[in-house]
């Protein structure tokens, strides 16, 4: 069956490559998404070191001249996606560049990818990760200088779709307070899929009016972060912040970047004097939100709560309690109705939803971070537990977007979810297959 898989996903990926680039799949998501190549580039490298770097190459055509690093590159041409370039109009701003792109960004993984493909190619890939270094750091010198108005070491998302979970719940609490117009839609998502499985109109009305407001200050940073109604700091960006400091300093230093590596360990101690002081909840035992518009902590319970394991955030104790009390035969595991894990959301709330999108659905890229934070921490056997149940979705479902975690479903009922061929669900199984099980 491995074999078999492993020949299907590489079919996957070169079925989505773009000469260039590689889309997450076809009709659904047809450019090239920030935090999606990262994912994929790791896939190809365990298939085509050239393709992973052409992964990051395109990418980084649409970096801004402030080096923020855009979620999407509009490199073709395509009716199947809304909202497209021209609902963006990113011209207005004079920091955008000449390629087409969105206004927002995504979770910062690159810079962790890069190091674990040096992992893989050794000193072949060195020349390359000095090509790219400059565009990485100034993309992390972005967010310190722009995004962390407290100066403080933890940085904000202003619009959900930045968090990379785009609908989950925890957002419901903002939704409430933001009266946003009745936009009338042009979504092309629900033509490839089942409308019950995506976000509803309700909240793509809020998405769309976040831009609406963001095109109205120019994407000027500033007032974005003076008005902006939602203003995020958001537990699994700055986990992915963090780990990608500490990539970037690994291999800064062995490319001779001293200046850099050394404003980086500065931003990098910053963060993490902070981060557990203000995200993590004794009450809930996990990491949380906090919006800063409201001066509030957004105590919901998602997938994003655990991914601080990656950043090497909590103390050995602090790791062990959340272990024990979510992923262990806990609060995520289920008694009674069981899941596979891991849901991406707390499958206590009534929030929860199994089968609508970020609302309670196992997505493969959370449970790749959460793996690699686990065996950080040593908890190598529960991090077992999540590669097996991983592999056991993908093996029984193909690779699709993301997968229902009910472990008991009606006869018949299929679990996958979303876009089929996903280009980073067949990418990290290509990676999770190389990881030793216990």
């Amino acid at each position: 069956m491995t074999s078999d898989l492993k020949l299907l996903a590489q079919e996957v990926l070169e079925g989505n490559w773009q000469d260039g680039f590689t889309i997450p799949c076809k009709g659904l998501y047809p450019f090239q998404w920030n935090w999606d190549s990262g994912f994929i580039a790791l896939g190809w490298a365990h298939l085509d070191m050239e393709r992973a770097k052409a992964e990051f190459r395109s990418l980084l055509k649409g970096q801004w001249s402030n080096g923020f690093l855009p979620h999407i590159v509009f490199h073709n041409e395509a009716e199947s996606y809304f909202p497209g370039p021209e609902v963006w109009d990113v011209g207005r701003s004079p920091d955008a560049p000449q390629a087409r792109t969105s206004g927002i960004t995504q979770p910062p993984v690159l810079g962790y990818i890069l190091e674990l493909l040096y992992e893989i190619s050794g000193e072949p890939l060195l020349d390359f990760i000095d090509e790219i270094f400059p565009a990485l750091y100034a993309w992390h010198h972005y967010f310190y200088t722009r995004r962390d108005p407290n100066k403080e070491g933890l940085v904000y998302i202003c619009h959900n779709w930045e968090a990379g979970t785009d609908n989950t719940p925890v957002w419901d609490a903002v939704w409430e307070g933001l009266d946003s117009p009745e936009y009338e839609l042009n979504r092309r998502d629900t033509q490839h899929v089942d409308a019950s499985n995506r976000p509803s109109n309700r909240e793509y009305q809020h998405y769309i009016h976040l831009v609406e407001l963001f095109k109205s200050w120019d994407y000027d940073d500033v007032q974005i972060a003076e008005k902006s109604p939602f203003l995020i700091q958001d537990p699994l960006f700055n986990s992915l912040l963090i780990r990608s400091n500490e990539s970037l300093i690994h291999l800064g230093k062995r490319i001779g970047k001293d200046v850099e590596v050394a404003q980086l360990q500065k931003w990098q101690a910053l963060s993490k004097a902070h981060f557990h002081k203000k995200l993590f909840s004794e009450q809930r035992k996990a990491y949380v939100y906090f919006d800063l518009r409201a001066n509030r902590r957004l105590d919901a319970l998602s997938s994003s709560s655990f991914t601080p394991l990656l950043a090497g955030i909590p103390d050995a104790e602090t790791a062990g309690d959340i272990v024990k009390t979510h992923l262990d035969k806990g609060r995520f595991t289920g008694v009674g109705p069981s899941y596979f894990l891991c849901p991406s959301f707390d499958p206590e709330s009534p929030s929860f939803d199994p089968k609508r999108y970020w609302r309670g659905p196992v997505w493969i890229n959370l449970n790749w971070l959460i793996y690699q934070g686990l065996n950080r921490y040593g908890f190598n056997k529960v991090a077992e537990n999540v590669r097996r149940d991983t592999l056991a979705l993908l093996e029984e479902c193909g690779f699709y977007e993301y997968f229902d975690p009910r472990r008991d479903l009606d006869p018949g009922h299929f679990r996958g979810y979303g876009g089929n061929h996903f280009s980073w669900s067949a990418a990290l199984y290509l990676d999770l297959i190389r990881r030793k099980a216990l």
